[in-house]
């Protein structure tokens, strides 16, 4: 789950990138993605903190 949660950070950060590069910064589009990955990174911060407190 994380290999997959992280590849489709990947694919969101290029997306991101490329929009960003083209659009305005305060374009829906922009947002909208800008929104999904900020979404997944929450989401990759909440597992890994978790798997570091089972650790111990």
């Amino acid at each position: 789950m994380e290999k997959k949660l992280l590849k489709r950070i990947e694919e969101l950060r290029k997306k991101l990138n490329k929009f960003g590069s083209t659009h305005d910064l305060v374009d829906s589009e922009v947002v909208k993605v800008s929104q999904q990955l900020d979404h997944l990174l929450n989401q990759y911060q909440r597992i890994s903190s978790y798997q570091q407190l089972s650790f111990w």
